[in-house]
């Protein structure tokens, strides 16, 4: 195969890099899978996709992101261990070193959207040196019209240097690696990491800075919509379902991972999908399955033998191996990538202490607190370093370290969107019950389906409800194919007096994060 390509000094245009060799501009799927593979990036799997390793960071570098400290917004950031101050003089000298290493590479650049809105979208131009980068950013963003390549000018700019060692010294940052956000320059510089995810979480961060003053709401959620055009949300961290559970044959989908709620309605910020694939199987998720097994797809640490065949329950990598798809991959996807306000916000939560219950419904009030809380549990088997009992786990508005702004802006403007909307919001738990993780056993993904169900054709709209006094949450009597028993967590232990000492500990936990976050903010 020869590929052919010619020098687009437009499409670095605002980038600042100066090139001495090739750029390969806006390139689709098949030409970047072939540069790929002529550059050693990666093989293809049996059915196509492109397999690649990122080294030693498997995931997000939380520690060397950093947001510049500058006159226009230094005053409205949530500075903290979220957001790291960066000076003016040492962004510049990051800067200046990647903007010098990319200038000697060979280039691959993507013009794209981000915000399926056209009020609310933003432009981005990425610059990298590795096609497959390329590959994953056109597909987790929205890949505009041909026609509107010709005159595009971005909003904001990423340089992209994966394989650069920046000097910490003299740069003031942590380590070798960085991931720096200026809101003044609109420029995001990353270097020094080959997690594609910096990527995709770089622009969600920037959308989090600029939504909130055009009264719009980013939200790190999952949505889709039903065959009458209703919508539903689903928020939740790593672990409790929210890909796989906002993927439904039955309903559309949106958007698996960022949105925003705006004054017209739910839109998606992507254009497709960033799935984790570890223990895949095709029964349980066949959509994501099928998506995963296509070429045109990036499989990012997923092991595969010589002949291409996967290996999706290894782990020798990491657990966080994941599949990056264009959205349409999904059979049924919202084209446009956008819908009505929502009539149902679920909030799920794999509580490990198996002390929630599999569904109660929130008022507007407790839906804030528990989006600026955004609990879940991590057990042993599922994060590296755990021990075996159950680790409560608290990021505000279910992303905090996408949030440049302080939590209670987000949190108020949920409030305000629900109650405006009349949308109802459910707390789902997706995690344990009987007892802790350990004891008790996990709730099966067709209990939870089946609460599902039930909540978005509105069939609990007419329930009656029990008081839950831990957590003042109410309790649904009945909900069709779940038993009884589960659904009153108190009823499911063995001793309710141990699930009320359980209880009170979960609670204290809550409080013990809520006053923390205070003082934070």
């Amino acid at each position: 195969m020869t590929l052919v390509s010619t020098m687009h000094p437009g499409s670095l245009s605002g980038t600042g890099v100066r090139p001495v060799r090739e750029v390969h501009a806006d390139l689709g799927a098949a030409a970047l899978a072939g540069h790929a593979l002529r550059r050693g990036e990666g093989a293809l799997s049996e059915h196509g996709a492109l397999v690649v390793a990122t080294g030693a960071h498997t995931g997000r570098s939380v520690q060397d992101k950093f947001i510049v400290d500058e006159p226009e917004s230094t005053g409205s950031v949530w500075w903290g261990k979220v957001n790291r101050k960066l000076s003016v003089e040492h962004f510049a000298r990051s800067t200046d070193q990647v903007r010098g290493y990319l200038s000697g590479q060979e280039l691959f650049t993507q013009d794209l959207y981000a915000g399926a809105d056209p009020a609310h979208r933003i432009r981005v131009r990425l610059v990298t040196t590795h096609a497959w980068y390329a590959l994953f950013a056109r597909n987790m963003f929205i890949r505009p019209e041909p026609e509107a390549l010709k005159d595009f000018e971005p909003d904001y700019v990423i340089l992209h240097a994966p394989d650069l060692t920046i000097d910490p010294m003299s740069c003031g940052v942590r380590s070798s690696t960085v991931i720096a956000l200026s809101f003044a320059q609109k420029l995001v510089v990353i270097a020094g990491t080959r997690y594609a995810g910096e990527i995709k979480k770089a622009i969600f961060t920037v959308m989090n800075w600029i939504l909130p003053e055009k009264g719009v709401l980013p939200m790190h959620c999952s949505a889709n919509r039903g065959r009458n055009g209703d919508v539903a949300l689903f928020f939740g961290l790593s672990g409790t379902g929210k890909t796989t559970l906002s993927s439904d044959p039955d309903r559309p989908l949106i958007g698996d991972d960022e949105h925003g709620w705006s004054t017209a309605g739910v839109f998606n910020f992507e254009g497709g999908c960033y799935a984790k694939v570890i223990d895949l199987a095709e029964a349980a998720e066949p959509q994501i399955w099928s998506a995963s097994h296509r070429f045109g797809t990036v499989l990012e640490n997923v092991i595969a033998d010589e002949y291409g065949r996967l290996d999706l329950a290894n782990r020798s990598l990491t657990e966080n191996t994941r599949a990056c798809y264009p959205i349409d991959f999904i059979g049924e996807a919202q084209p446009d990538g956008r819908g009505r306000h929502p009539r149902h916000v679920v909030m799920l939560t794999a509580d490990a202490f198996g002390v929630l219950p599999p569904v109660s419904r929130l008022t507007a009030e407790q839906a804030m607190e528990h989006f600026l809380a955004g609990y879940t549990a991590r057990v042993a088997g599922t994060e590296a370093g755990l021990g075996r009992h159950p680790e409560a786990t608290f990021s505000t508005c279910f992303g905090a370290p996408f949030l440049p702004r302080p939590p209670e802006i987000y949190g108020a403007m949920l409030q305000r969107l629900l109650q405006t909307h009349g949308a109802t919001c459910w707390l789902v738990n997706t995690g344990w019950t009987g007892g802790a993780y350990g004891v008790g056993q996990r709730i099966s993904l067709k209990h939870t389906r089946a609460i599902l169900r039930a909540i978005l054709a509105d069939g609990l709209a007419d329930a009656q409800f029990q008081h839950e006094p831990h957590f003042d949450l109410a309790i649904p009597n009945a909900v069709p194919d779940v038993p009884w028993s589960m659904l009153n967590p108190r009823h499911a232990w063995g001793d309710p007096n141990v699930y009320d000492e359980a209880a009170r500990r979960l609670r204290a936990l809550f409080v013990q994060e809520r006053e923390g976050r205070r003082q934070t903010s």
